[in-house]
């Protein structure tokens, strides 16, 4: 239960609302007490002489503390749910918040699907246990207690009588409480499971499709959705004998008090009205002692929910922001010295020793075979991957201690795989600068070179992508990163390869086009074409993560090693192209 103590800074955003709410409990649990009272003393007022007088007077009463109740019942579940629902956002923000924050490497070990459900199945049962189960636990406490008061002020040895199914309750409630939490917590596991199976298979349907694996990939839902039904079915079997034989404890009470009271009225010590007002408090007190297993059912629930969702929030970022709020103006020179990364877990350098100096508005060529470090080295600048300290600098600062805020605003990334959102193409470029005005994203289409693609497009830029830019080609949807980027108007730009899917021409094209845009900045280009870093003011060759080569291209084709062996190789297969 010690989880539920991560809620308590939610409830103390809204402390009018949660009493309030709970006021309203107490008024109308107050109001319900008075019932009994009343049917009580109307039965021995009848006993001692009947008159309609009678009738109409204890009848008003009854509709008074009942429409009183009625309108205290009503406040406390509008306020109580709303306060349910306000807590339901908080914690969906936080959590959606904290997932931006965490690693690339955490989503590499964790499935969608599965962060998915934690932010709608089990966020639901979290909002069960911060709204109704707060609300009938309550509830049942007050009722019972002032139900109790009045039995013990009646006959104090039939009150006991009435309770002695009580520590039957209580153990029953103990083992079934937490046989269903464990229930839950592997139902919820399940359905995580299930919503990773749609979404993989969703996503990939395109290659479902083309391996003609849709068969297998029914069979493969059926047998996932047939182990969350056979779970699902074994917590419902928990569940549904838990209040059944609450119910029969309690009733075996019940018979109890009909013997015992009844001898009591026959000899005398309480009266026939009091008889009645007290099986009328004890039919109070049975609601509580079925509700408290419902409300046991709802805790169990949310604390299992609570808790894997505490289990992604407790998850430390890797990368930490160590100087929040500052603006750091940035210019544009980049530096590395012996650098060498490793990722987390690996014994394996990817980087090692690299040295670099690139002054602001030059531009560097990186070049190197698949897995030589490029992707890597481009991430660390941003800090996409955290750098060691002291390694990586942008105007002589190490990017560690510049606030993120500030370094990525003034980086403009383009990755080799570009990532599309169901959206307009426009909004997708816009995408890159908040508040991009129409003539900048299309300025940023144009110099991508999606101007003639734009054309073809049935609303141009209004054009809606599909999910991931399903309705896009490769070298489509490159060039809409390409200009997501360009919208930006960035110091640095990094470019991953990032015109791998276009063909030459177009390359060629976009390439005219960038170097207008590359006075003035400073910009990285990785690519396997040498037509893309021929121009570059510097040129570095990457092998297993080391500089082997450096220099301008006429340098390095005078070298005659990696570099020119590269560019002779590529050369031969445009001549083979065009023969």
């Amino acid at each position: 239960m010690r989880v539920l103590g991560h809620l308590v800074p939610y409830f103390k955003r809204y402390p009018a609302k949660l009493a309030s709410g709970i006021a309203c409990i107490a008024l109308a649990v107050t109001a319900g007490l008075f019932g009994p009272i009343i049917v009580g003393r109307a039965v021995d007022s009848f006993v001692e002489q009947a008159s309609s007088a009678t009738l109409f007077r204890y009848g008003l009463l009854l509709v008074v503390v009942t429409a009183v109740q009625g309108v205290f019942s009503f406040g406390q579940r509008l306020i109580l749910v709303s306060l349910s629902r306000d807590i339901e956002y908080d914690i969906r923000n936080d959590y959606f918040e904290h997932l931006e924050a965490l690693p690339l490497s955490y989503y590499q070990r964790n499935y969608t699907g599965d962060l998915m459900a934690r932010a709608t199945n089990d966020l639901q049962a979290v909002r069960m246990l911060c709204g109704p189960a707060i609300m009938y636990a309550t509830s049942t406490l007050l009722t019972a207690s002032g139900a109790l008061f009045f039995m013990i002020g009646i006959h104090w040895r039939l009150t006991l009588l009435s309770l002695a199914a009580m520590p039957l309750v209580a153990v029953t409630t103990q083992v079934f409480g937490q046989r269903i939490h464990v229930l839950f917590d592997k139902v919820q596991e399940q359905f995580s499971s299930l919503s990773t199976k749609v979404q993989e298979s969703l996503s990939g349907a395109r290659v479902v499709r083309a391996h003609a694996r849709e068969a297998s990939e029914v069979e493969a839902f059926e047998r996932t959705n047939a182990e969350y039904v056979r779970r699902s079915k074994k917590l419902i079997r928990w569940t549904t004998a838990f209040h059944p034989l609450l119910q029969l404890l309690v009733g075996l009470g019940f018979v109890a008090v009909l013997w015992f009271g009844g001898t009591l009225v026959w000899r005398g010590e309480i009266s026939v009205g009091e008889f009645v007002s007290f099986n009328f408090f004890l039919s109070k007190l049975v609601w509580p002692m079925i509700a408290i297993g419902w409300v046991i059912n709802l805790v169990q629930r949310g604390t299992a929910s609570l808790g894997r969702i505490r289990r992604v929030l407790e998850t430390e970022p890797e990368i930490i922001d160590l100087s929040p709020g500052s603006a750091d103006a940035i210019v544009g020179a980049l530096g590395m010295s012996q650098l060498s990364f490793r990722y987390p877990g690996s014994d394996e350098s990817v980087l090692a020793d690299v040295e670099l100096e690139l002054g602001a508005g030059e531009t560097l060529g990186i070049v190197g075979r698949t897995g030589s470090g490029k992707s890597t080295l481009l991430s660390l600048i941003p800090r996409l991957l955290d750098p060691p300290s002291d390694r990586v600098f942008v105007d002589g600062r190490d990017v560690r201690f510049l606030s993120l805020a500030s370094l990525r605003e003034a980086i403009g990334v383009v990755p080799q795989e570009a990532f599309l959102f169901s959206t307009s193409v426009a909004a997708n470029i816009a995408l890159g600068k908040q508040g991009a005005d129409p003539e900048a994203v299309a300025r940023a289409a144009d110099l991508a070179g999606l101007a003639t693609d734009l054309e073809s497009f049935p609303k141009g830029l209004d054009t809606l992508v599909g999910e991931r830019g399903l309705t896009l080609s490769g070298g489509q949807k490159q060039r809409v990163a390409l200009a997501r980027a360009l919208v930006r108007d960035p110091r640095i730009l990094l470019l991953d390869d990032c015109l791998s899917a276009v063909d030459a021409d177009t390359e060629e094209r976009i390439l005219r086009n960038l170097r207008r845009v590359f006075v003035g900045r400073t910009v990285v280009v990785v690519s396997h074409r040498i037509s893309a870093v021929r121009q570059a003011d510097q040129i570095i060759a990457l092998d297993r993560g080391r500089v082997v080569e450096r220099g301008s291209h006429a340098d390095l084709m005078k070298l005659d090693g990696a570099y020119a062996d590269l560019a002779r190789r590529q050369q031969l297969e445009e001549e083979l192209a065009a023969v």
